[in-house]
């Protein structure tokens, strides 16, 4: 659970939407995930989709999500395995092209990017260490100061500890502020974030991603000041393609390319 200063239902609503980031996010689960779309599928038909990644980081991705209840394993005999999404993990690729059409709106990198590199760098991005409660306080209170933000994200630690992820925050471009010691707000990127946030947030509670439009905080529409898109960095790992039933191999950002395969 998060434990913020945010008002009970509300601190719960966030804690699963970390809950579900924290689930989707590890290297490569999400590439695994999509290899999986159809039918059930063998171990050897999976590892052929993804087959740039070792057949001990396949066999490892796919226990961490069997183990999040995103992956069902089914052993017919002891030489006939195979592995199908389960109802929670089909209900979360709606999702991804939420994400995906954030990313292309608001992602500003040195070379186009996979619709599947883009949806991995917003991830990241996200689940960088208190990011996501800070981005939920701000979208609610609008500009606050550093020591006020540090109350509701952290009460129970020193409030300095909120500048180094508010300083990341800012060189991100999900949060806006004039400089030291003046009040910090969401950016156009950071408010951006609201389907987003609203599509986890219903993927997170078992609800139809109808209801994405209708979160109780970032169904809410604000102006946001400033226009700076994020940029994206190259220390990221690759993860989902929204726009493909499977996964391709991770770009190579440094050459610009990305390798391609058959299925």
């Amino acid at each position: 659970m998060s434990h913020t200063g945010l008002p009970p239902a509300t601190d719960a609503d966030l804690a699963r939407v970390c809950e579900a980031l924290a689930m989707i996010t590890p290297r490569w689960n999400m590439r695994v995930l999509l290899a999986l779309s159809g039918p059930p599928t063998r171990y050897t038909e999976t590892a052929r989709k993804v087959a740039w990644l070792s057949n001990s980081k396949v066999h490892l991705v796919l226990r961490n999500l069997c183990d999040a209840g995103l992956v069902q394993r089914t052993e017919h005999d002891a030489r006939h395995v195979t592995y199908a999404h389960t109802d929670r993990a089909t209900t979360l690729l709606p999702v991804l092209p939420v994400i995906a059409a954030w990313a292309e709106q608001y992602l500003e990198p040195k070379q186009q990017l996979p619709a599947i590199d883009q949806i991995e760098d917003s991830l990241t991005l996200l689940t960088r260490r208190h990011a996501a409660p800070i981005l939920w306080t701000l979208k609610i209170r609008g500009e606050t100061s550093g020591r006020a933000l540090a109350r509701t994200v952290m009460p129970d630690r020193n409030w300095t500890n909120i500048y180094p992820p508010l300083r990341q925050l800012v060189a991100d471009g999900l949060v806006d502020t004039d400089g030291t010691g003046h009040p910090y707000r969401l950016s156009v990127s950071g408010e951006g974030l609201g389907r987003v946030f609203g599509a986890l947030s219903a993927w997170a509670a078992g609800q139809p991603l109808t209801q994405a439009a209708r979160h109780s905080v970032w169904g809410r529409q604000t102006t946001a000041q400033g226009s700076r898109a994020w940029v994206s960095h190259q220390n990221r790992t690759p993860a989902p393609a929204a726009r493909a039933a499977v996964a391709g191999p991770p770009t190579d950002r440094a050459h610009g390319h990305s390798c391609s395969f058959k299925t």
